[in-house]
């Protein structure tokens, strides 16, 4: 019996889902009950009657699912598979540049740890960091951790916005040359960016927007070919789904390795021994909690 189908054997039996981030290898992609991003799986997690859930990302998106379902068990089949931008801040840092600025706000981005959630007076996403921040009485915003993100906001928003110093390093690898290049190749083509991408790759895309955006963009243009600022397996996604339409990435160096530590074997051990379980302590979860739940009332 090949391994998929041990897992899907077992997922029966036990009752339980699977979930998978856009950015996971396709054979796990395969094996999911759901594909999205972080934020719209860890809201699955929340609406299903299942109490079982092995969650197919980094462990800030289990920590999400654990967050908004304290009562469900969430396995990460990989502890180490975590997110370099979530953990380029620190809650200490983060507690001496609120020191700094007092009247600020804190605005996080979903793609942080609870601890940091937990800090912070509203979380976002990349689709809604725009109308969270235009929302706040505050003036003044401190913004983490992405810096392209805050970069983003901060051209669309009429507030000060102080920018952590963090960047995905999947999306801040693609380069304008890049776009450049595959623009020159494909001169019809439309090029959708995440606005994790630097500025000079965002000032060249036809359309910024999440994965999520890109999966709905996908079905709904009429054009036969788009360039995509994002990783590679949303890409594959994309090709897999829309076979009318050719998704060109626009950097094969947008690659996540951190993804891509989950593997089809560990996903059958952690659902066989029910391991790696989310963790979260109840204070820090109340806190970032409230946080995310502020931005799902904006």
């Amino acid at each position: 019996m090949s391994l998929k189908q041990k897992i899907l054997d077992l997922k029966k039996q036990k009752d339980a889902i699977i979930l998978a981030h856009n950015y996971q290898r396709q054979e796990i992609q395969k094996i999911a009950d759901y594909i999205g991003d972080s934020l719209g799986l860890s809201q699955k997690v929340s609406q299903l009657n299942k109490d079982l859930v092995v969650f197919c990302g980094v462990k800030f998106m289990a920590e999400s699912a654990a967050i908004l379902s304290p009562n469900k068990k969430i396995l990460l089949p990989n502890k180490q598979s975590k997110c370099p931008m979530a953990r380029m801040v620190t809650p200490k840092g983060l507690k001496e540049l609120k020191e700094k600025n007092p009247k600020a706000a804190i605005v996080s981005y979903v793609n942080t740890t609870a601890k940091i959630k937990a800090l912070s007076d509203i979380c976002c996403t990349s689709s809604n960091a725009i109308k969270v921040t235009k929302s706040l009485d505050k003036q003044k915003i401190i913004f983490v951790p992405d810096k392209n993100l805050a970069n983003y906001v901060n051209k669309r928003v009429e507030k000060q916005i102080i920018p952590w110093k963090g960047y995905c390093p999947t999306h801040d690898n693609i380069t304008e040359q890049e776009v450049k290049k595959a623009k020159e190749k494909n001169p019809k083509a439309i090029v959708t960016a995440h606005p994790e991408c630097k500025e000079e790759v965002l000032n060249q895309a036809d359309h910024i927007s999440s994965t999520g955006g890109m999966v709905d963009l996908a079905k709904e243009t009429k054009k036969s070919k788009i360039l995509v600022g994002t990783e590679l397996d949303l890409v594959n996604r994309l090709n897999r789904e829309n076979k009318d339409k050719e998704f060109i990435p626009l950097s094969q160096n947008a690659f996540c390795q951190n993804m891509k530590k989950i593997t089809l074997k560990n996903t059958y051990e952690a659902l066989k021994k029910e391991k790696f379980e989310i963790n979260i302590t109840t204070e820090t979860r109340k806190k970032a909690k409230k946080a995310l739940e502020k931005m799902l009332e904006v």
